[in-house]
């Protein structure tokens, strides 16, 4: 049934949650875990100047080793969980804003379930702040299995 099961991942505890069901399903399937980082423009567009911005949407982040360490530890960690269970995994780190870079990997990689996390905002929270998820939802053709951080805790 499943092949290949993306994990957006940002690093957060509310991602790690996600990851361990992703795993679990993998497992059981046999598929091939992608883990997805995406450097959100976004929301770094106010704290870095143009010249910075354009190199991280270009891709160029060996220069900026935090952004780098940030993304490789994301990644690593689904790698290093999908690897316990001798599953395959693909570490992918894109810049730009998350929910249409998630949509252009599934479409582009033939990913057949994206597992992702959710803080579990609601009201004005998640209006002023925004929601990968919600907005994953709604442009992802496949199935997405979104995982609530406060049923983890």
């Amino acid at each position: 049934m499943y092949e290949k099961i993306l994990v957006p991942t940002d690093g957060s505890e509310t991602s790690e949650a996600a990851v361990e069901h992703a795993v679990d399903i993998a497992a059981k399937y046999g598929a091939e875990v992608h883990a997805l980082y995406v450097v959100d423009t976004d929301s770094m567009s106010l704290s870095l100047g143009p010249e910075q911005l354009d190199r991280i949407e270009q891709g160029h982040f060996g220069e900026m080793t935090e952004v780098k360490d940030r993304a490789d530890s994301a990644t690593g960690f689904v790698a290093d969980r999908a690897k316990e269970h001798g599953l395959e995994t693909v570490e992918h780190v894109s810049a730009g804003k998350p929910h249409s870079l998630i949509e252009d990997y599934v479409e582009h990689n033939d990913i057949d379930l994206v597992v992702m996390g959710t803080h579990g905002r609601s009201g004005i929270k998640r209006a002023l702040l925004g929601s990968v998820a919600e907005r994953t939802l709604r442009t992802v053709t496949e199935p997405v299995l979104v995982v609530d951080s406060r049923d983890s805790a």
